[in-house]
């Protein structure tokens, strides 16, 4: 359960590495080879005998891939990583590239301007991926993979115990998800779909596991044929004493070219090996999206409750976590680290935590400004007066998942870090009091989280929200609220809100909930049409110490009064002693 501090990687690791897969790219006939961070699934989160990107290079972030080839080695990451990738990799022998700015087409068009070959792995990329680099001037080979050929100590794959998840929870019986997703296929005009994502598995079959850190997750692979029968592939010891027929990992690929009829493949998701694989044994396929994805995102009425009942139980361990903090940090001596391993005792503390969600981020001063910032026993900082300390944080519970953001001042701060504060909890605001109309997706809801910063020439390098699951994946798809994201909002998604600022070297801010998008309650005199609004799940005090009033409008203080007055009405039932007196101050109105 608890993070693990390790030292990092030593930077002579990676050009030796580097300089063996290039002996291998040499004996394969190569110009290159391609290492993303993705598995055969497809998850943001891998197993270790997966971290193929984070072993060749040190770059540890969630996402992003290396192009390695004989003379250079290029490291794509988006803007959450631009600033940790640079502490991480060595400069000499591999080089960031912002991604997707520059993408791997144009960069291989510029790198092998005389064309050549590049291999990769058909499990580890997908085939929407693969089509992204048609006319790129190289040829892409499929190969096994070469960075498994010179890991002498890659860990064996993840073993964890399968559980069934209670149906209470869960809110439908397994059988019925299968009848229902089942007839989606049949009417789309497929026989079978295939399943390679390990969230939609679970959801599907009402089973969790513990195959990835963080993420209680089985790692598999499924068919669920039009009649509602399911295969399911993974290590069968998994299974045991549960009432769950397992195959084998080595029996998919024979049962992908035994099926027959029409077979759906998620070209975004599924790895190119296996659209490969049945279109070779001449199976038509149907690219056509996970047929779990949407029904898993959309709440039902059990999951909604079960998510609000954890986020209560988690909002008491924040306010004892943030009332202990507000008492030590002033007096001095505190790491990054001591905070990171105080908040999750607390979490603990609640005896429900199955848990904690992901890697906590705690980022004091300057290492608030790394989005995705992870610390180590190297990166471990003071906690010092006059700065910020950005805390990013959740817990993994039976009946719900959480990650909440809160931004704290540690004694008093600059001018700047508080108006950049308040355009930030702007920004948040605007998104918690949305009304919208049925139909618009993320991307049509995302400035309003940017304008306040967007006025004083400001922004940040991520986007606003990411769906989470329910005891599942702490980022979930499809839904987000992002300027690319065009999938519709629905009744029951679950998204964060959190929009953030970061200034190299200095400091970072960031502010988040959750949320939920539900019909949004009727308007008197408001026109006749389907509108949609978002409930706040989380109820923690914000740190009005940062906030400058006079740059919130009356209904911007309006709304953050009555949130901290719903906050002191939740949780000062669950709090007692000097967490209460804080409590109490704390959602005190403006």
């Amino acid at each position: 359960m608890f993070q693990n501090f390790e030292v990092t990687s030593t930077p002579e690791k990676g050009p030796a590495r580097l300089a063996l897969l290039r002996q291998e790219i040499a004996r394969a006939g190569l110009d290159g080879f391609l290492v993303p961070r993705a598995d055969a699934h497809q998850g943001e989160y891998v197993a270790p005998c997966d971290a193929r990107l984070a072993w060749l290079t040190g770059f540890t972030g969630s996402a992003g891939f290396c192009a390695a080839l004989m003379d250079q080695a290029g490291v794509f990451v988006d803007g959450r990583y631009r600033t940790q990738v640079k502490s991480q990799v060595d400069p000499e022998h591999f080089t960031p590239v912002d991604w997707p700015e520059t993408t791997l087409a144009d960069w291989l068009k510029q790198a092998l301007p005389d064309g050549g070959k590049v291999g990769f792995d058909p499990w580890l990329h997908t085939k929407g991926e693969m089509e992204k680099l048609a006319g790129c001037g190289v040829e892409l080979v499929a190969v096994d993979n070469l960075v498994d050929r010179i890991w002498a100590d890659r860990p064996p794959r993840p073993s964890g115990k399968i559980i069934e998840y209670p149906v209470e929870f869960a809110g439908e019986t397994a059988e019925a998800k299968r009848k229902r997703i089942a007839a989606d296929i049949k009417n789309a005009g497929a026989q079978a779909a295939v399943l390679t994502l390990p969230d939609s598995i679970c959801w599907l079959l009402n089973i969790r596991g513990s195959d990835i850190e963080r993420n209680p997750v089985v790692q598999a692979f499924a068919i669920l044929h039009a009649d509602g029968r399911v295969d399911l592939f993974t290590d069968p010891a998994k299974a045991e004493g549960l009432a769950l027929e397992v195959q084998p990992w080595e029996a998919f690929e024979p049962a992908l070219m035994a099926l027959q009829g029409v077979v759906r493949v998620d070209p975004d998701t599924a790895p190119v090996a296996v659209s490969d694989i049945l279109q070779g044994a001449g199976i038509e396929v149907q690219a056509k999206a996970d047929p779990c994805i949407l029904p898993k995102a959309r709440k039902n009425s059990a999951e909604i409750a079960g998510t609000r009942a954890a986020h209560l139980r988690d909002g008491v361990a924040m306010v004892n976590f943030l009332a202990w903090l507000d008492r030590a940090a002033p007096k001095g001596g505190l790491s990054e680290i001591d905070v990171v391993t105080k908040l999750e005792g607390f979490r603990r503390d609640t005896g429900a935590l199955r848990d904690i969600s992901f890697e906590t981020i705690c980022g004091a001063g300057p290492n608030g400004a790394i989005i995705h910032y992870r610390v180590t026993q190297e990166t471990n900082r003071e906690i010092r007066k006059g700065e910020l300390l950005l805390v990013d944080s959740g817990g993994q519970y039976l009946d719900g998942t959480t990650d909440i953001t809160r931004t704290v001042a540690v004694g008093d701060v600059g001018n700047e870090e508080k108006t950049c504060y308040t355009r930030v909890l702007q920004g948040m605001i605007a998104l918690s009091r949305v009304r919208f109309p049925k139909g618009l997706a993320g991307r049509d809801l995302d400035a309003l989280a940017r304008y306040p910063l967007w006025l004083a020439g400001q922004d940040y390098n991520h986007g606003t929200g990411h769906g989470v699951g329910t005891y599942l994946s702490v980022h979930e798809g499809p839904q987000r609220i992002s300027k690319v994201s065009d999938v519709p909002l629905e009744t029951g998604m679950i998204l964060s809100n959190e929009p953030g600022y970061y200034r190299e070297g200095a400091f970072g801010t960031r502010i988040e909930n959750l949320i939920v998008v539900q019909p949004a309650p009727a308007l008197k005199g408001a026109d006749a049409r389907d509108m949609m609004a978002f409930e706040t799940l989380t109820y923690v005090p914000i740190d009005r110490r940062l906030i400058k009033v006079d740059m919130l409008s009356r209904g911007e203080r309006d709304w953050l009064d009555a949130y901290h007055a719903k906050t002191l009405e939740m949780l000062s039932p669950l709090v007692k002693g000097e967490t209460l007196d804080w409590l109490t101050r704390a959602c005190a109105p403006l």
